[in-house]
């Protein structure tokens, strides 16, 4: 889903080689669909919004087209100018004033947006900044938004390391929400997983004190990982007692998604743990 493995915020780590080269035959039509989309959504999500002003590094995502509805592009002109804001790193948030000085959560990665949208409405006075890179979905999730009469969404377009470490102050957020990412089950894949311990200590360092993070997946080797990290970083504590999975909690609504993952007999586990 959204994310990447991050250096540190003072940018000494060398960068690393884009993994993602594509051929001439291949770059071609990528940028034809790059291209595209500016032009149906001109004042809508950037196709690049960081640009190259950042070093490139493994990411932890990988790119996710789609075809966009006629109700997705609608929403993505009428409503990103004034709900939506690409991540280009170069200016901090000022996080009271998009959403009205609501406690601001984090979710990185949210799909189609359907659960994002439940959890804004059950509880309207927390804000959700949702960060994905998935342009059917943030159309979508402005549709629900709207149609739903949400004003605590606020829908941030790119890369959730560079919206972490160069856009949002430390202690800024009241929660940080990680549903279901890209597992990369293969075991040389697994570097590219967003639950690393450089993403941990710098999520950790935007939250403020009592805040949750908090992590799901339906893939057993992954929990087991975002259990072994997060429970490492002395910034965090396990909000179980003596350690170990959370229950899930009421506020995580079951998606479609994690449906899929049960009806094929996967177990969900839920890390919730606490910044001291």
């Amino acid at each position: 889903m959204g994310g990447i493995v991050s250096d540190s915020r003072n940018h000494t780590s060398p960068p690393v080689p884009d993994p993602h080269g594509a051929t001439r035959a291949e770059a071609a039509p990528r940028a034809a669909n790059r291209s595209e989309r500016r032009l149906l959504f001109p004042e809508g999500p950037a196709v690049d919004p960081a640009g190259s002003h950042h070093e490139r590094r493994i990411r932890s995502f990988r790119p996710r087209r789609g075809r966009v509805t006629a109700g997705q592009g609608e929403a993505l002109r009428r409503l990103w100018p004034t709900r939506g804001l690409d991540i280009d790193g170069r200016s901090t948030l000022d996080l009271d004033t998009l959403f009205g000085g609501l406690p601001v959560v984090l979710e990185i990665g949210f799909g189609m947006g359907e659960a994002t949208a439940r959890m804004a409405a059950d509880d309207p006075g927390t804000g959700i900044l949702a960060a994905d890179v998935h342009t059917p979905g943030q159309g979508n999730l402005l549709a629900l938004a709207e149609r739903e009469g949400l004003t605590n969404i606020r829908v941030a377009n790119g890369d959730a390391i560079i919206l972490l470490r160069e856009m949002i102050e430390p202690g800024a957020l009241a929660g940080l929400r990680v549903f279901f990412p890209d597992p990369w089950p293969k075991k040389r894949h697994h570097k590219r997983r967003l639950i690393q311990p450089e993403f941990v200590t710098l999520a950790a360092d935007r939250l403020r004190s009592g805040a949750l993070f908090h992590c799901a997946t339906d893939w057993e080797p992954y929990a087991e990982q975002m259990l072994e990290v997060l429970t490492a970083c002395p910034e965090l504590e396990n909000t179980v007692s003596g350690g170990g999975y959370a229950p899930r909690p009421a506020f995580r609504p079951v998606t479609k998604f994690e449906n899929a993952g049960l009806g094929k007999g996967h177990r969900v586990h839920d890390v919730l743990f606490r910044r001291r």
